[in-house]
């Protein structure tokens, strides 16, 4: 076999491998970006403590784990105490003014961050995963876990879409996303929609910071970065469009993967992945996917 050869199976190893990577955590983003956008739709509002309550929830996860817990049956009660915080703590102060509800979130980020490491310590843990180590002893390009994650997300992206079509809830969180006035005067209450999309989120939250824990490692910093990813997919995508935000989840982990390896190096393929997208939102304010919205005068 000739060196070019050599050289062209190599790179050719090296993308795939990059490839697949960036579908992985593009899977994670996604799965961010849906409860951003399902928070947005709901209140119009952006939760900035959303990585830290995912990443406590984790933490949660794991003790219940340590205590004895299936995995799945943790998986499925962290879920329900996620919906709870979100909805009991998080969702009656998204209806103060806007300015206080912003230093609320970012005092919230700092609570969640301070108490993860008060009461499990800030030591770097590992986190178990629920999936085998492989899928083909032949087929090294995406782990067992990996392959979890996409199917995972597209369970919950089947989930969301099942909801929002299907069912009487569903369909009145959609009536009062788009017009809460009119939702109020046909009897559905307003708040308490707003305060189940908040609980949602804390759910789909929950799910992102356990799928990524396997691979980033357990600690208190560890949604801080795929928290801007999460926004980035967010505003790539559309704001106003939850299936917009995870095909934006998608490109921004494929962009993460694909930059750093084959245009810039990876102190820069950050910098570069969002410069793309401050393009995009300076072409298309609302997103790939998203709808501009008229103001008639």
């Amino acid at each position: 076999m000739s060196g070019s050869t050599t050289d062209t199976l190599a790179h050719m190893d090296i993308f795939l491998h990059q490839l697949f990577a960036g579908l992985t955590s593009g899977a994670i983003y996604a799965s961010l970006a849906v409860a951003l956008v399902m928070v947005w739709r709901s209140t119009h509002h952006l939760n900035f403590a959303q990585g830290e309550m995912a990443m406590f929830s984790t933490y949660v996860a794991l003790a219940l784990i340590d205590a004895g817990l299936g995995y799945w049956s943790a998986f499925a009660l962290t879920l329900a105490v996620s919906f709870a915080i979100e909805r009991l703590i998080v969702a009656p102060v998204s209806r103060s003014q806007p300015l206080a509800t912003v230093i609320v979130f970012v005092a919230l980020l700092s609570i969640f961050h301070s108490l993860a490491s008060w009461l499990f310590t800030p030591v770097v843990r590992d986190f178990p995963s629920p999936f085998p180590a492989s899928i083909h002893p032949g087929f090294h390009y995406l782990s067992g876990h990996a392959l979890g994650v996409i199917l995972l997300t597209l369970i919950e992206l089947a989930a969301v879409w099942s909801f929002f079509r299907f069912t009487r809830l569903g369909l009145a969180l959609r009536a009062v996303a788009q017009n809460p006035e009119s939702s109020r005067l046909v009897g559905i209450p307003a708040s308490q929609m707003s305060a189940l999309g908040w609980g949602l989120a804390g759910a789909l939250g929950a799910l992102a910071g356990m799928m990524v824990a396997p691979i980033v490692y357990l600690d208190p910093n560890m949604m801080a970065g795929v928290l801007l990813y999460g926004f980035a997919a967010t505003l790539l995508g559309g704001i106003d469009n939850p299936w917009g935000a995870a095909a934006g989840g998608l490109i921004v982990g494929l962009l993460d993967a694909l930059v750093g390896t084959w245009l810039v190096g990876p102190e820069l393929k950050l910098p570069f992945a969002l410069a793309l997208i401050v393009l995009v939102l300076m072409a298309k304010p609302s997103g790939l996917f998203g709808r501009a919205t008229v103001t008639r005068v």
